[in-house]
């Protein structure tokens, strides 16, 4: 178990340098929104910062969160567990089991009370006083009702820790819940709670909202279900790479069909992207390289509490929803999809109103394509969000 020293010290003693450290704070001020002057300061805070113990429980789960969190890049698990944290029990990552587990967590609890991070990962079944999933002998709801009293702040990730997830689906016989639904209830005790929903998380949802709470001593902004704005603000539909062919109504009507052979919308293949904040179409997985529909596959809107009853993953949205609108009918979320790429990437550097350019709109798609604008060639925008940008562009001239 780590002693508590500043994050500052752990650095020196592995070495890392000055440029490491501002390369990492910029990776973080970027993914949540910060302003890039933040990155500096970030680095200044980090210096001094504590190393926060962590606690980690697993419950009714398949460990694909861990799985996920194990392939975050920015930054990595290794950063994380060795500068940036101090992982003091995890079932599936630590060495000790059984009485030495045990005598391992009750001790970093008794050494940080009220100040460690507990994170949750599954479902906690409360049916039958709990007996469907059981650690040392104690139901999950027990040793939950244990680790949190000592605990400052819980993290909630995957859709089963949130909501209550794929064990909750209908009938639901071990009665699995989620960790807000037990707070509200009054069944636990209540802390500042953040969920990170998704079967699994993206990893860099995970690893940043630890590098927000290590930095700030608090969690990022969050919606109604305690979700970070950062990530989970928009729909997966509103960033998506086929976005354009749903205003096109370009529809892929079976998977082995011309329209999914050329990439077009999934929408009629039971897609939930429109239904689903998450951020999936931006970040993806293993380090940006691809998502679900990327990949041909529709969107199951795991991020979503119920996702898992409703209606059948490959059922139209049109059974739910209002159809999707003609094609002289584009709908808000079109009209409005390239401004917030513009606000969301552009307006650090640049005016509000992009009214100012000299540059003609429809031509800085190209231009980014080029990578002739030095400071713009990390840009990580698809062909099709560059279109989308561009007509917003052209739009404000």
């Amino acid at each position: 178990m780590s002693k508590p020293i500043s994050l500052g010290a752990s650095l020196d003693q592995r070495r890392i340098s000055r440029r490491s450290l501002l390369k990492f704070c910029t990776a973080v001020a970027s993914l949540l929104a910060l302003p890039g002057a933040a990155a500096t300061q970030l680095a200044e805070r980090l210096g001094s910062a504590r190393r926060p113990p962590v606690i980690w429980l697993s419950f009714q789960e398949c460990t694909g969160c861990t799985e996920s969190f194990t392939r975050a890049h920015a930054p990595t698990i290794e950063s994380l567990m060795f500068d940036y944290l101090s992982l003091d029990y995890h079932h599936t990552l630590q060495a000790a089991a059984g009485e030495a587990a045990e005598a391992t967590r009750l001790e970093a609890m008794k050494n940080s009370f009220g100040s460690y991070l507990l994170i949750v990962d599954g479902s906690i079944p409360v049916a039958d006083g709990g007996v469907y999933s059981t650690i040392a002998g104690k139901s999950n709801l027990q040793l939950l009702q244990e680790c949190l009293a000592g605990a400052a702040a819980v993290i909630a990730i995957g859709s089963c820790a949130a909501f209550g997830g794929l064990p909750a689906a209908s009938p639901n016989p071990t009665g699995a819940t989620g960790v807000a639904e037990l707070m509200e209830s009054g069944r636990i005790d209540t802390r500042p709670l953040i969920n990170l929903p998704g079967c699994p998380p993206i990893p860099i949802a995970i690893s940043s909202v630890l590098a927000h709470y290590l930095i700030f001593d608090q969690f990022p902004a969050l919606d109604e279900r305690c979700r970070p704005l950062s990530f989970y603000a928009h729909t997966v539909h509103e960033r998506c790479p086929r976005f354009h062919y749903y205003q096109e109504q370009k529809f892929a009507e079976r998977f082995d069909d011309a329209g999914a052979r050329n990439g077009w919308c999934l929408y009629r293949l039971g897609c939930r992207g429109p239904v689903t904040r998450n951020a999936c179409s931006v970040y993806k997985w293993n380090e940006g390289t691809s998502s679900p529909i990327d990949a041909g596959h529709p969107c199951l809107g795991c991020s979503e509490p119920g996702f898992w009853d409703a209606g059948g993953f490959y059922v139209s949205l049109d059974e739910i929803l209002p159809p999707a609108p003609p094609r002289n009918e584009p709908p808000a979320v079109a009209r409005d999809a390239g401004r917030q790429l513009y606000e969301e990437n552009c307006i650090y550097c640049h005016s509000a109103d992009p009214a100012g350019f000299e540059t003609p709109g429809d031509q800085i798609p190209e231009l980014l394509r080029s990578g002739s604008i030095r400071s713009h060639k990390r840009l990580d925008f698809s062909d099709d969000q560059l279109n989308i940008l561009g007509k917003y562009l052209g739009s404000k001239k």
